[in-house]
């Protein structure tokens, strides 16, 4: 599978570090977060045993410092290695529950509006916490890493990774401020054509890049377009993620089939981008990297257009 989708779909068990005397006095204490749904999560103990029920979630549980705690995970749960060795206990859209409740998780970070409702009323019937993550903006991972920070009580390494983040986000911010506005079009799935719309995170990153999604006004999230409305559109550039694309590679066949309209500014121009799907569809840290190399590719349709405009 690839696109967004691929994202979409749903690492080692290691054993818990012996906490030393000050830090176990820590750890009964309460910790209390507000998730990305807007509940206030709380703890009677910072996290030792948590299931991750999607990708993203996985690489935030690790990023801020929880990754040993990590006790069970679903299907595409592939970073860092590690991620690979814990135990699936389903995908995004089934769910093992009797699996999960033998695991006694004391957090389940659920992917809000990913995992399917019936599911997580399900989960709800446990009486596990539930810490619901859906960040929507660029931002809102670094506000995660730091809110499972609280949950773990990894404050240090959630928040060094939390300023990581933001430096990198500003810093590509910085370097594309002021550059001349690219259109573009991004290709979630072909089959039937679907974009994202201005709420998503990619658009997010479009704009970071100095791009503007032509369809960023159109609801619900993940719109349906017709072909005739990217032709009207007429976008400077073309984008799709999948698995493992690089700068290198050529488009994928998807996006080859837009050669069949020849007058789109895109084809004209040569500008159409995959991108790996892991950098650019979960949102983690790593779509950073995604981020980068997103506008290294609006640069470069950039200087075409301005090629051949001259």
């Amino acid at each position: 599978m690839r696109r967004f989708f691929v994202a979409l779909a749903l690492g080692a068990t290691m054993a818990l570090t012996t906490l030393t005397a000050p830090t176990a006095r820590a750890a009964s204490a309460s910790v209390s977060v507000v998730d990305d749904a807007g509940r206030t999560v709380t703890l009677a103990a910072p996290a030792r045993r948590v299931i991750s029920l999607s990708p993203h979630g996985t690489e935030l549980i690790y990023a801020a410092g929880g990754g040993a705690r990590l006790v069970g995970t679903v299907s595409y749960s592939d970073y860092p290695g590690a991620a690979k060795r814990v135990p699936r206990i389903g995908d995004a859209l089934v769910l093992d529950l009797e699996r999960i409740a033998a695991l006694k998780p004391d957090l389940i970070v659920v992917w809000w509006q990913g995992n399917e409702q019936q599911q997580i009323d399900r989960l709800r019937d446990l009486h596990i916490p539930l810490f619901f993550s859906a960040p929507r903006r660029l931002d809102d991972v670094a506000t995660s890493l730091t809110r499972l920070g609280v949950l773990f009580d990894t404050p240090d390494t959630a928040q060094a990774a939390a300023a990581d983040f933001r430096r990198d986000i500003a810093q590509l911010r910085a370097r594309y401020a002021g550059r001349p506005p690219v259109s573009v079009f991004y290709e979630a799935w072909d089959r039937p054509l679907m974009t994202l719309n201005g709420e998503s995170m990619i658009s997010d990153v479009i704009m970071l890049c100095g791009g503007r999604n032509v369809f960023a006004g159109l609801k619900p999230l993940v719109p349906t377009v017709s072909t005739e409305a990217v032709l009207a559109a007429n976008p400077d550039a073309i984008v799709t993620s999948a698995q493992g694309a690089t700068a290198s590679e050529q488009p994928l066949p998807a996006l080859e089939s837009w050669r069949a309209w020849p007058m789109l500014t895109a084809v004209r121009h040569g500008n159409l981008f995959a991108i790996d799907g892991d950098l650019l569809t979960r949102p983690a840290p790593r779509i950073a990297q995604g981020a980068a190399q997103l506008c290294k590719d609006l640069d470069q349709a950039r200087a075409r257009d301005a090629g051949v405009s001259r």
